[in-house]
């Protein structure tokens, strides 16, 4: 199932399976999300497709990352997450927290939703910031619209829900932020007057006195039919009371219109504003199952944003990004990492869904994005090995310039950087099926890469054309994070790539580097061992 099919807004499951789904759970996991049913838990803790140093719940669904914060000496992160499945439906928000964005220790249920209030079918996405010394969020929470109704009042529809969005708050002066304050009205009600819009939420607000020195500035998820999507721009000076300017940026769409206008790109979801450096700003924003990113200037008289680069932020699984500051002011995002599998097999399974490791962002002197990830991942490295390489074992499947490295991945949990100088020789490497015995072929590729020097400025990646800019005698640089069924891949810190794979079984793959080209043009080869960040699959800390 691809993305496009597995839209965050869609109810993917039946009333009577969420009731039984509902069954299974242990009443402690509402409160506390510190235990599940011993049942379920067995099923969770020996599934070898669960991550073992990513973030996720202890079971069911989740989604966007949502209100990343740095409070009180601990990172807090909250996300989408259904209390009652593993499928998308009943948006709460989860919350976790941390000291240094790697281990991760369940909390209380953040946000949920009030019965008969604006966010009475769903809390939706926001952000997390801070004023007099309390914590705000502001999110869109979601109503049912009576289909009679739909046409005129709903702002969400997308062939299964007719939703109206409104921008809600709620606040914390709660050191560990388990209790929060819901202010009961909407502080945006409505959408700007005589806007027919495709979708109204997501608000990103953020401060930044050269723009606006009396307050905050807001950006709203948006977009209109057969035009394309929207960031709506609004100011407030007390984040209570918010004027409408007029949209951030825009875009248009060539695509025919889709049930879904997200599908066809006439909604702008996720939308998140920030500077970055060298006087510049960059926008972020999901539709048509990818996520954008656009470097570029806020003019700060007419308070407009005008690109100047644009590319994809991950050209994989990956979706609903947000962004936070850590302690040190330096920009780090997250991201949803969306199953692939049917939605028969996660919902069997348990669980869906995960959080990206963290990833830097810096600009280039290009202005161009720059994705790292985050230094801090570095300590749960085991012993490095330095890996040699030797020829496979023949076969009429395998090419006979093929080399594999000299050690295996176990568990499917670890680290691998491939250091290359590029040559005349084309240069493939796949991620693959290490089998026990040795004398057999090797298969059941995880991922593939594929580069040439006759196309220095792309590097084909699971048949996806990913394009790089290597400067006069740069290395090709392949970083892999390889966690039980995801893989997230940083080229030269230019692009990224995060692909799910699944396999059958009880027990993980062993994985092994397999490779072709010249083998002096690869300078460095390492690969750790990862220690999980969870003793048992279930619970972080």
């Amino acid at each position: 199932m691809t993305l496009e099919h597995l839209t965050r807004r869609r109810i993917l499951t039946g009333a009577a399976q969420s009731l039984a789904a509902a069954a299974l759970l242990n009443p402690r996991l509402l409160r506390a999300l510190a235990a599940t049913p011993p049942a379920l838990a067995a099923d969770l803790q020996n599934d070898p497709r669960r991550p073992q140093f990513h973030l996720l719940p202890a079971a069911n669904w989740m989604n966007d990352p949502n209100g990343p914060i740095y409070w009180n000496g601990k990172y807090h992160m909250f996300f989408q997450y259904n209390p009652h499945a593993a499928v998308w439906g009943d948006m709460h928000w989860y919350h976790s927290v941390s000291r240094d964005m790697i281990h991760w220790q369940h909390m209380p249920i953040a946000l949920a939703p009030t019965p008969g209030g604006p966010d009475a079918d769903g809390c939706f996405s926001g952000t997390a910031l801070v004023k007099d010394k309390t914590v705000h969020f502001i999110y869109t929470g979601v109503q049912k619209v009576p289909a009679d109704r739909a046409e005129a009042e709903a702002t969400l529809r997308d062939g299964h829900n007719d939703f109206r969005e409104t921008q809600l708050l709620a606040t914390s002066t709660d050191p560990d932020l388990k209790t929060w304050t819901k202010r009961s009205a909407p502080i945006i009600p409505l959408p700007p007057t005589g806007l027919k819009v495709t979708g109204f939420r997501d608000p990103a607000p953020w401060r930044e006195p050269a723009l606006y020195k009396d307050g905050w500035l807001l950006a709203v998820g948006s977009g209109e039919s057969k035009k394309g999507g929207l960031v709506l721009l609004y100011k407030s000076t007390d984040l209570e009371n918010w004027e409408y300017l007029h949209p951030l940026h825009s875009g248009t769409t060539q695509a025919t219109s889709a049930t879904n206008p997200v599908d066809s790109g006439e909604m702008w979801e996720c939308p998140d504003v920030f500077p970055l450096g060298n006087g510049k700003h960059v926008l972020i924003y999901s539709t048509q199952g990818k996520v954008f990113w656009q470097s570029g200037t806020i003019d700060h008289q007419n308070l407009v944003f005008s690109p100047l680069h644009t590319g994809l932020l991950d050209y994989g699984s990956f979706y609903a990004p947000k962004t936070q500051l850590d302690k040190s002011g330096n920009r780090i995002l997250w991201g949803w990492i969306p199953e692939t599998r049917p939605e028969a097999e996660f919902s069997a399974s348990g669980w869906a869904g995960l959080m990206s490791i963290p990833r830097v962002l810096t600009l280039g002197t290009d202005d161009r994005l720059r994705i790292a990830p985050l230094p801090a991942a570095q300590k749960l490295r085991q012993h490095e090995q330095k890996l040699s390489l030797t020829p496979a074992p023949p076969s009429s499947s395998t090419a006979s310039k093929t080399l594999l490295a000299s050690a295996n991945l176990k568990q499917a949990c670890g680290e691998l950087i491939c250091i290359l100088k590029p040559s005349s020789e084309p240069f493939t490497l796949d991620l693959v099926n290490a089998q026990v015995n040795a004398n057999k072929p090797i298969d059941a590729s995880y991922l593939s890469i594929r580069y040439s020097q006759a196309n220095p400025g792309e590097i084909v990646v699971d048949q996806q054309r990913i394009p790089i800019q290597l400067a006069a005698h740069e290395p090709l640089q392949l970083h892999f994070y390889i966690d039980g069924s995801v893989i997230e891949l940083f080229v030269n810190n230019q692009a990224t790539f995060t692909r799910r794979f699944y396999y059958p079984g009880p027990t993980a793959p062993e994985i092994v580097a397999s490779i072709t080209g010249n083998k002096a043009d690869i300078t460095h080869l390492s690969m750790w061992q990862l220690t999980p960040i969870s003793k048992n699959r279930l619970t972080t800390g």
